[in-house]
């Protein structure tokens, strides 16, 4: 189902669980209200798992977020959610699908790489890692 705005203080719980820089309740709420596609992903008894935002821009789909629970992490469900918003980049005719992460995000990395995304550039100091430091993001692709 879309990510609405009565799913804030669900996402935005998850996301200051699991990311020491988390997108703020503003973040998501400028993407809801640009347009953005996006998805969250509910277990049976409605339970927030994951939920993903993606940016399409002419033919291509930029993946801005994607987030899992912390305590089910490693279960599939952000497999689930990428090939969810894989599937939704197709329907809208795009050809390309664009993210970054972290250099230090080696668990998301290997995701990517098993998805069959690929490196094509860096960004340096792209990501805070605290208030002195910031570390690169890793730019990868996937041919849709």
């Amino acid at each position: 189902m879309a990510m609405q705005v009565v799913d804030m203080d669900e996402v935005v719980q998850i996301e200051e669980k699991i990311y020491g820089h988390p997108w703020t309740r503003g973040n998501f709420l400028d993407s809801l209200f640009s347009g953005y596609q996006t998805l969250t992903m509910r277990d049976p008894s409605g339970r927030l798992l994951g939920y993903f935002l993606v940016m399409e821009a002419v033919d291509e789909a930029h993946l801005l977020n994607i987030s899992v629970a912390e305590d089910v992490q490693g279960e599939g469900f952000g497999h689930l959610l990428l090939d969810c918003a894989v599937d939704l980049a197709r329907k809208h005719k795009m050809t390309i699908m664009l993210l970054e992460v972290r250099v230090s995000n080696l668990r998301a990395l290997h995701v990517y790489k098993r998805y069959g995304f690929v490196e094509i550039g860096r960004r340096k100091n792209y990501y805070p890692v605290d208030q002195h430091t910031r570390e690169d993001a890793i730019v990868m692709s996937l041919p849709l």
